[in-house]
């Protein structure tokens, strides 16, 4: 036995008391990536034969999206996140810090450039950051800390606590998911159906088991991730039919 084992199921048993499904992720965005939220629609209407519905901008980021509901009996609240660097906008977050979901990241940006709009990453929601991420720590996945952001909508300021690290870099090739916490208002509940529904999620990598070790950790009470070639592979139902997005 190792000296750190007794620790070990201590921290467990402190989980189990805690009741870990109700810190378990479930998929809250996939994000798509555009270089502009034009390239982003434009993509929206040619791909999934809809019009997104209106998002917002991040000043903490510099960002702004616009936002699909995609949710479906296994996917509930779920939606398609489109988001951009919004060129008129000057970040709040400090200058030594970049933005979130790799944004900044040259290599993106130019496969951006090349490709278009993709698929680059997911978001989770958990009923308790604070404690996600000291799970997250435990298993020395530093997706780092919590983060409170805010977006201007008709009906007042809609805030969240995200997970964050300085560098903006997605960790585990994108396939490990940033989490997010919501208070009361959950933004899908003011999204209009356009007829776009989550059907199937993949969740592939090399390191699978790691990443289910820490899933049940998490209280998740099935193994999610797929031993595989890096990537996340999804299938929409769509008006256009059904499409398969990969990163």
């Amino acid at each position: 036995m190792s000296p750190r084992e007794p620790a070990r199921r201590g921290f467990t048993h402190y989980l189990t008391n805690r009741k870990m499904p109700q810190v378990a992720p479930r998929l809250e965005h996939l994000v798509i990536a555009a270089r502009t939220l034009k390239d982003a629609f434009d993509w929206c209407v040619e791909t999934l034969g809809v019009i997104p519905g209106t998002g917002g901008s991040h000043p903490l980021m510099g960002t702004h999206n616009r936002l699909i509901p995609i949710d479906s009996q296994g996917y509930p609240s779920a939606d398609l996140a489109l988001i951009a660097i919004d060129p008129s906008a000057t970040p709040t977050r400090s200058s030594n810090d970049a933005r979130w979901f790799d944004l900044d990241d040259a290599n993106l940006q130019e496969r951006l450039l090349k490709h278009g709009p993709q698929l680059i990453h997911w978001v989770a929601r958990v009923d308790d950051l604070t404690l996600a991420l000291q799970i997250c720590n435990q298993h020395r996945v530093d997706i780092g800390g919590a983060v409170t952001a805010s977006r201007p909508t008709p009906e007042g300021i809609l805030s969240w606590q995200i997970s964050i690290r300085g560098d903006g870099a997605l960790q585990i090739d994108g396939v490990m998911p940033t989490l997010i916490s919501w208070g009361a208002t959950h933004p899908t509940n003011a999204m209009n159906d356009l007829g776009v529904s989550l059907t199937h999620v993949a969740l592939q990598h090399p390191e699978a088991s790691r990443l289910n070790a820490l899933w049940r950790d998490l209280g998740a009470q099935q193994d999610s991730f797929i031993t595989s070639e890096a990537g996340i592979n999804v299938q929409l139902t769509t008006p256009k039919g059904l499409v398969t997005l990969s990163s």
